[in-house]
């Protein structure tokens, strides 16, 4: 029989091993990118670390890291706030507004299906659509993309957040004058705040994490951070020390994110599952 102690070293040991998997690759990228590309061909260890990978990604005069992350910010922050601009009002009227249940069935249904559909079986459509209507290698066409995959999410993570919150606050404040759309941005987005805050961190972070649209949607002039990161492996060459570097670097943004909107994401993700 499995003592107290014994359970409580057993969940310490699943839980160790857990998090090492996780940190084990992010621990190994960081080593590689502060080692000389001769250490890493041979596998030094240990090794004297340097700086010079960040600094030839950073600075190098090859290197256009900076506008590509630039490329990145723009189109993240751009396709969260239409996200938002968009779905927290769908969220709210299908939350609330008395619609059939066979048309919000069907809608819900046709977003988690359209949810589940890999991005890459849309870029050809996709391709063809913007080659003919001049949005091919824009970062407006890869801002449009990533409002079309995130929307989903976000109305279902919005409705989950409207439907917590009290029918009678509404009809209170239409009672004390307030027109449906006033009460709606006064009185109800408010309530909804961590849900809008879990929504729009996880539309930026697919957004500034997005690989696969953005590789065939884009060129060399608005790359951003994912494609950037896979030019770095070459025909002849592998640059394997300033791919990890800009790979470390591409985290900065995510990890503060994550640390600071941590509980906004888990209380928007389990919003509605305890009533």
């Amino acid at each position: 029989m499995v003592t107290s102690p014994s359970r409580a070293w057993l969940a310490f040991a699943v839980v160790g091993l857990s998090l090492l998997s996780i940190l084990a690759p992010f621990i190994w990228i960081v080593g590689v990118s502060l080692k000389f590309q001769i250490d890493i061909l041979t596998g030094a260890f240990p090794f004297e670390p340097v700086a010079v990978n960040f600094g030839r990604v950073l600075f190098g005069k090859s290197s256009d890291f900076i506008v590509y992350a630039g490329n990145s910010l723009i189109v993240g922050l751009s396709s969260t706030a239409l996200v938002l601009l968009i779905g927290a009002p769908a969220a709210y009227s299908l939350a609330w507004r008395r619609w059939s249940k066979l048309f919000s069935a069907l809608f819900l249904g046709w977003t988690l299906v359209f949810h589940m559909i890999p991005p890459i079986t849309l870029v050809g459509p996709w391709y063809l659509l913007f080659r003919e209507i001049g949005l091919y290698n824009t970062l407006t066409g890869l801002v449009l993309t990533h409002v079309v995959i995130n929307l989903p999410l976000t109305i279902w993570l919005m409705m989950s957040a409207f439907e917590n919150i009290p029918r009678e606050l509404e009809e209170a404040a239409v009672v004390d004058g307030c027109r449906r759309s006033t009460a709606f941005f006064v009185v109800l987005l408010p309530l909804a705040l961590p849900g809008l805050i879990a929504a729009g961190l996880l539309s930026f972070l697919f957004s500034w994490s997005e690989f696969s649209i953005a590789l065939n949607l884009t060129t060399k002039e608005t790359y951003t951070i994912p494609v950037a990161i896979a030019s770095y492996a070459g025909e002849n060459e592998i640059l394997h020390g300033q791919m990890a570097a800009a790979s470390v670097l591409s985290t900065i943004p995510a990890l503060i994110l994550m640390f600071f909107g941590q509980r906004f994401i888990l209380g928007g993700l389990t919003a509605g599952a305890v009533k």
